[in-house]
């Protein structure tokens, strides 16, 4: 089988959501340990996110980021759908209903979600914080958006969702790769619910550190 094929196949479209599925996990630990820098103050922020700014292989990196999303919603959507028609509406219906986990049965629903606050994420932080040239900092940018309750409850209600997401996004990641197995999925899901919780709740407690103390 040639790599395209490999690709076209249901487990090839698997292991590319799996392969930019960690990357996105590994980009959102990555983006948690930047924002940490807002509780050191403004001038420790607008370092961090300066030098983030001017690295090139981050900057490389952004490219191949956004791919990576299309490519994980984009096939995502795409199993979903082909494994509605193969099995039937009514049987797959049921059948994933009976078998599967919440997270597992809203994968796609989820994603779209995340998607979405995606894109009001890119306009109300990276745009503005991209080209803004300098008029305010990029520390007042996250600060003044965090005094926003609207804003700051779809925050917040996006990580839950995120949450509920990687609830079963990262230990299929694993075993689309090859790399479960029955010794190993105890310690997966352990990695599982300490990743998710750091990350949702990391995210989440800054939003609402600055919400209160910022009002």
């Amino acid at each position: 089988m040639n790599h395209y094929n490999f690709f076209q196949s249901s487990v090839g479209k698997k292991v590319l959501m799996a392969t930019t599925g960690v990357f996105l996990m590994i980009f959102l630990l990555l983006h948690l340990s930047v924002n940490l820098f807002l509780f050191s103050g403004e001038k420790a922020f607008n370092e961090a996110v300066y030098f983030m700014r001017k690295n090139i292989f981050i900057r490389t990196m952004e490219y191949v980021l956004a791919i990576g999303f299309l490519i994980h919603i984009l096939f995502g959507i795409k199993l979903h759908l082909v494994n509605k028609k193969i099995k039937g509406e009514v049987d797959y219906a049921m059948n994933y209903y009976l078998s599967t986990s919440f997270s597992s049965r809203t994968m796609v629903y989820t994603g779209i979600l995340i998607f979405c606050f995606l894109v009001l994420h890119l306009i109300n932080f990276m745009i503005p914080m991209k080209y803004s040239n300098h008029i305010t900092s990029d520390y007042n940018i996250v600060v003044s958006l965090f005094k926003n309750p609207f804003y700051t409850f779809v925050y917040i209600f996006s990580f839950l969702i995120l949450g509920i997401h990687l609830n079963h996004g990262f230990k299929s990641s694993f075993q689309s790769l090859g790399l479960s197995n029955k010794k190993r999925l105890i310690w997966i899901q352990r990695l599982a619910s300490l990743y998710l919780w750091f990350i949702c709740s990391g995210f989440s407690i800054i939003a609402i550190w600055f919400f209160f103390n910022n009002n």
